[in-house]
């Protein structure tokens, strides 16, 4: 592991900003955000500047670790695989309340607020976002979204890439299918198949994503 404390973002959005906040705030040094969006190159960010493209990432390998600024699901999954060399931090948000009995992956962010009750299981490159809850034994896989103010009840399962919405509540043992996104304030009250969209309460299926 990299004796370092300097981490360096992917990504230069509002969740980066974020993630920035959150690193600050358990004092680390942020050595800088990547974008591809040429129209940031050079600016900064809370004051740290945004040093280029993704692709000049590698060149910074041995000088920190590294983490995700970004809040799409896909993306994260896409880079993530690309730059599978890079040593991916955690990064937990001193006033999240994180049990000891939980497990977190490489490359997941806690925000603040947030609550991950006993032997729940974050994988990698994850984001719970502020204020969200994730009660006991639940199981959030890789490049799973659960955003600002979502509740998981216990023994929620969410596979690969699923989005819960801001608010949004998902009942006890309940199982969602990988990349399914659950809108904003819905109530989940039954098993999701995978890559469908749903909203309401309770909650109802608007769109079937197929394999796109």
């Amino acid at each position: 592991m990299s004796q370092t404390s300097t981490v360096f973002i992917l990504g230069a959005g509002g969740h980066a900003k974020v993630v920035a906040s959150t690193l600050l705030a358990i004092g680390r040094e942020v050595g800088g955000f990547f974008d591809d969006n040429p129209s940031l190159w050079g600016k900064k960010i809370l004051g740290i500047s945004v040093l280029g493209p993704l692709e000049e990432v590698a060149a910074y390998r041995d000088r920190g670790r590294f983490i995700l600024g970004i809040g799409s699901n896909l993306s994260r999954k896409v880079i993530a695989s690309k730059f599978r060399e890079l040593e991916w931090d955690v990064v937990i948000h001193p006033r999240a309340y994180v049990d000891p009995t939980v497990s977190v992956d490489r490359g997941t962010v806690v925000f603040a607020g947030a609550i991950l009750q006993p032997e729940a299981s974050i994988a990698e490159h994850a984001i719970i976002n502020t204020g969200a809850i994730v009660e006991h034994d639940c199981v959030v896989k890789s490049y799973v979204h659960v955003a600002p103010g979502a509740r998981l009840a216990g023994h929620v399962v969410l596979n690969e890439g699923v989005l819960i919405g801001l608010g949004a509540v998902v009942l006890p043992g309940i199982h969602v299918g990988s990349w399914t996104v659950v809108g904003a304030g819905t109530v989940v009250h039954r098993d999701l198949s995978s890559r469908v969209t749903v909203v309401g309460v309770p909650a109802r299926v608007i769109r079937e994503h197929g394999n796109s």
